[in-house]
């Protein structure tokens, strides 16, 4: 076995049997079978499983109370009786509340009466119902039965885009499905950023500060540590990825509600394969970009304790790129998100947003994804010669006085 295949499974065996890495991998699907299973959870954690009675007093003669129908933990009954003796039950706890239903100029008022104060969940399901309730009421002015206003109210255009130009146009569904696929993706990216370039600078500028690699360098060339380095890292990365994922299809399959499914399914349908073929690459690229960032952010430092001051700007770009792709959701057209698609640095997070929330043409795809590539690779050839003068030059100071250092005691 060779020095770069010996050196690359030595480091993937100590990272992904770690008690960190195991830990936090168990964390994230932890949080994942939260994620999907968040209604369940909900309702049985945090809900009140208390069935909430509501007297309800239809004074508009409308028959409204068809509007306000009975659920799980909230039970409409029709009262009788005035105002005055139907709070005096709600003071005695016969009701928990009364809802009146009144007539003021034309429009319909809604009037809440309770002894003790409601759960917001339940608060929020009234207005809701009072709310419809309330257009409904309002269409019945025009005469028409209580059906037919139904009908009109629930009633759903539904818009049928025509290409005149013969482009291929994104409907409104597969919009919100691309912004959904691009905001685990960019988090993903940032995760993994904010993880393994942490990983990766203070894992060599542990070596660095404990002499380790002086001995080291005397039978493994620089450029054949740089590489085990980035090789290993980004196994362990693509490891815990492969991990989620897998773990993330089992949890859905065997847990999750059939909705959940049904949302998963028709979001993954909504997008083509050339999408998801984009995605993979611009997603292990940025990956790659920043964690040579991250090794030659470690060979810098002459202790760990200064990893942190070092692998910062790259921690900030990626934060950045994180935060234009949050502000892009609400307008993934705007200006913005169109410069920082083509910067390397964001491109990953960002371009990912336009390719699937925009119209955006294969050019811009294959042009930010050129300068993503050539970035990669020059970087890549910049932080190899510069790996080989860093490695075993030791500084104190700033990013920028130790970056002096090297050239001044180098060359």
């Amino acid at each position: 076995m060779n020095k770069l295949a010996l050196l690359v499974k030595q480091l993937y065996i100590q990272k992904v049997t770690s008690k960190s890495f195991i830990l936090l991998t168990a964390l994230y699907l932890a949080v994942i079978v939260v994620a999907l299973n968040w209604s369940t959870i909900k309702s049985t954690i945090f809900s009140n499983n208390d069935e909430v009675k509501i007297a309800l007093v239809d004074e508009t003669n409308t028959k409204l109370e068809k509007q306000f129908p009975t659920t799980d933990n909230l039970h409409f009954i029709a009262a009788e009786g005035t105002e005055q003796e139907i709070n005096k039950q709600v003071k005695k706890e016969k009701y928990d509340a009364a809802l009146y239903l009144k007539d003021d100029k034309g429009q319909l008022a809604v009037q809440l009466a309770t002894a003790s104060s409601l759960d917001l969940e339940v608060q929020s399901a009234i207005n809701v119902l009072a709310e419809n309730a309330g257009k409904i009421y309002s269409v019945q002015k025009l005469d028409l039965t209580t059906a037919q206003a139904k009908e009109i109210i629930e009633l759903q255009t539904v818009v049928t885009q025509v290409d005149l130009e013969e482009v291929s146009a994104k409907s409104a569904e597969e919009k919100s499905a691309g912004i959904f696929v691009a905001y685990i993706i960019g988090f993903l990216i940032y995760l993994f950023v904010t993880s393994y370039l942490s990983m990766i600078t203070t894992d060599i500028a542990s070596e660095k500060g404990s002499r380790v690699l002086e001995v080291l360098m005397a039978s493994v060339k620089p450029s054949t540590h740089l590489f085990s380095k980035l090789i290993g890292v980004f196994l362990t990365g693509m490891t815990q990825i492969i991990v989620l994922v897998v773990g993330g299809l089992l949890i859905t399959k065997f847990t999750a509600e059939a909705s959940v499914l049904e949302g998963i399914s028709n979001t993954i349908n909504q997008l083509s394969a050339s999408y998801f073929i984009f995605v993979v690459v611009f997603f292990v690229l940025s990956i790659l970009l920043f964690l040579i960032i991250g090794a030659l952010a470690g060979s810098l430092v002459s202790k760990v304790e200064e990893a942190s001051q070092v692998m910062m700007p790259g921690v900030f770009i990626s934060l950045i790129g994180f935060y234009v792709l949050i502000s892009g959701i609400s307008n993934p057209d705007s200006m913005l998100v169109k410069v920082f698609s083509y910067i390397p640095f964001t491109s990953g997070m960002v371009m990912t947003l336009r390719m699937g929330a925009t119209d955006v043409t294969n050019f811009s795809i294959w042009l930010s994804l050129a300068f993503l590539v050539l970035t990669v690779v020059a970087l890549f050839a910049l932080s190899l010669t510069f790996y080989k003068r860093s490695v075993l030059t030791y500084s104190s100071g700033g990013l920028i006085q130790k970056i002096k250092s090297v050239f001044k005691f180098t060359t």
